[in-house]
């Protein structure tokens, strides 16, 4: 269980809008420190086992986008979606969404993930690697909140859980929770 341990010192590598790389791709690397990213706020994390994929993208994601202002306004800094997707998918999906207030953040090698302890194999789909379905409160890097769907497993034993890790049961515990 991850409840009231820190959040991984993970790097992911992510893409950046900068004019000054010119051509019609102007996007250049930039590592993001999990450790710094998570200091000294307060946020929402969600994570899903893939960008362009039914639930996430028809329901998960576009639900958090929906419910962003009111994430706001129980004093989350920001919300963040992270999956095992590398940093051009998780771009393309984010546009193909409309997303424009939850960050998209690519663990493309799973490393997050990993250490989070919720890499699971979706081989039975041809995926790979990928996270189960999950969500959590971070608190200046510290973990105070968890939803983890039931039945994490392996080998597709399941339909796909999604609820527990839904804005619903986070958005309940940030107003019994409210930051000081």
């Amino acid at each position: 269980m991850m409840l009231g341990r820190a959040i991984p010192e993970v790097t992911l590598k992510t893409r950046v809008r900068d004019e000054s790389v010119g051509g019609p791709n102007p996007f250049r690397w930039q590592d993001v420190e999990t450790g710094e990213l998570f200091k000294g706020k307060r946020a929402v994390v969600f994570s899903l086992p893939g960008a362009f994929t039914p639930t996430c993208s028809t329901e998960q994601c576009p639900a958090f986008e929906r419910y962003y202002d009111e994430f706001r306004a129980l004093g989350v800094d920001d919300v963040y979606c992270i999956s095992v997707n590398d940093a051009f998918v998780m771009y393309q999906w984010g546009k193909h969404l409309g997303v424009r207030n939850v960050k998209l953040l690519p663990d493309g090698s799973g490393d997050f993930t990993r250490r989070m302890g919720m890499l699971i194999k979706k081989n039975h789909l041809g995926f790979g690697d990928r996270s189960w379905r999950y969500a959590m409160v971070v608190d200046d890097g510290k973990i105070v909140a968890w939803f983890e769907e039931p039945g994490i497993n392996d080998i597709g034993e399941d339909d796909d859980p999604y609820g527990m890790s839904s804005p619903e049961p986070v958005l309940e515990w940030l107003k019994a929770h409210q930051a000081d």
